[in-house]
């Protein structure tokens, strides 16, 4: 039995064909809705699966083609994050015979499957599975320096193979160790989950955070892109809460915040809260807003405030998460970037042995405060490229 899958999130057909071809279907799948019109006139297939939200033709049009078609009586299954009640009755209206609503398990959508053409003729047995089919695809990049001990391979693998919709980009920066022969074996197999972009030279996690934002934002299906350490101080299940946050608000920055409160696992060493409060009296000071804490290695962004953020290098190499915010400030206003940047409390945060940042670093950090406060004074349309080569050169 022949199935045709439409989607223009890659991430989504992905795991829906690899399940469906489990359990014994022919399935092909398509991200272009123009081209799979093509193709449905070609394969007649016994069950069309369509997402509503496309570019250039809708999910609707689509069905709209089919039931004026010579195959008019195809069975047709919305799969959409759509879930506007007059679309819904449209698509009744026009003779779908299903409509499901992201986010659903895989096990669902196969039984619906199921129900509307039946079993295969040679029906697979196939374990059950624990695939989430998501709303939205999100790209997560997770910069790297010599992790080749402390990268948690199972943890993120485990993630995204129960989970569709994130693709993870691991930035190898210029690592001594093994870390690039580490990554490239994680990557093995989900090629279209996980990318590794490979710096040559140790250009600092500033550095490499901001070339594996611009990588990802290159991938036409992600809707939202963010940065997690590779230590996962902060889980990927927490990092999820926040792309909840982003996808159900008008927020263009959801950035992690270490406060502890109430019911979170929040730890981190006493000299280092000491130093950090410090810290962040003075960027408070520098941002003009009341942030708790923008060092926290979890954000996740809208692809329109990339390009803003990440085009230019940034002075620093370890708080450039001010400079980010700055950024923002800088190009809508600061009352303006008030209303799109989110802190959100992270429910687990806990301090990684082996963090490469040393308590001499932390004072170090102010004098980079002072460089941030100098490069982004009040003149707003200051160029950084330029400085950088002066400043990054300094001994830090």
């Amino acid at each position: 039995m022949k199935i045709l899958a439409i989607d223009d999130q890659q991430l989504v057909l992905l795991p829906l064909q690899k399940r469906l071809e489990e359990l014994g279907y022919d399935v092909v799948i398509e991200t272009n809705a123009k081209s799979a019109l093509e193709i449905f006139k070609g394969l007649r297939p016994d069950l069309v699966i369509v997402d509503i939200n496309m570019p250039e033709i809708s999910g609707l049009e689509v069905v709209e083609f089919i039931r004026n078609s010579a195959k008019p009586k195809t069975p047709i299954m919305v799969l959409s994050g759509n879930t506007q009640d007059d679309v819904i009755t449209k698509g009744f209206d026009l003779g779908i015979d299903d409509y499901m609503k992201k986010p659903l398990s895989l096990n669902e959508v196969c039984a619906r499957v199921k129900r509307l053409i039946g079993a295969p003729e040679i029906e697979k047995s196939a374990i059950e599975s624990n695939v989430m089919i998501q709303q939205r695809c999100v790209g997560v990049v997770i910069p790297c320096y010599n992790e080749e001990e402390r990268l948690l391979s199972d943890e993120f693998l485990s993630y995204i193979d129960k989970y569709s919709g994130y693709h993870l980009c691991f930035v190898n920066d210029g690592s001594k160790d093994k870390t690039l022969e580490v990554l490239k074996k994680l990557q093995k197999g989900r090629e279209d989950f996980i990318s590794v972009y490979d710096c040559e030279k140790n250009g600092g996690k500033a550095e490499a955070v901001r070339l594996g934002m611009l990588y990802m934002a290159k991938k036409v299906d992600l809707d939202f892109i963010g940065f997690l350490d590779a230590d996962l101080s902060t889980d990927l299940a927490d990092f999820d809460d926040l792309v909840k946050t982003i996808e159900t608000s008008d927020f263009k920055i959801v950035s992690g915040s270490r406060i502890s409160r109430m019911g979170a696992d929040i730890t981190k060493e006493s000299a280092r809260k000491i130093i950090s409060l410090t810290i962040n009296y003075i960027i408070r000071k520098i941002l003009k807003m009341d942030f708790k804490d923008t060092q926290c290695g979890a954000k996740i962004f809208r692809k329109d405030v990339i390009k803003i953020a990440f085009n230019d290098k940034f002075v620093t190499q370890w708080i450039f998460d001010v400079e980010i915010f700055k950024r923002i400030s800088q190009h809508f206003g600061l009352k303006k970037a008030k209303s799109l940047l989110c802190e959100q409390p992270l429910k687990r945060w806990i301090h990684a042995d082996g963090s490469k940042l040393s308590m001499k670093d932390s004072f170090k950090i102010i004098f980079q405060l002072g460089q941030i406060a100098w490069v982004y004074r009040k003149n707003k349309n200051i160029k950084v490229i330029g400085v950088n080569d002066v400043l990054m050169n300094e001994s830090l």
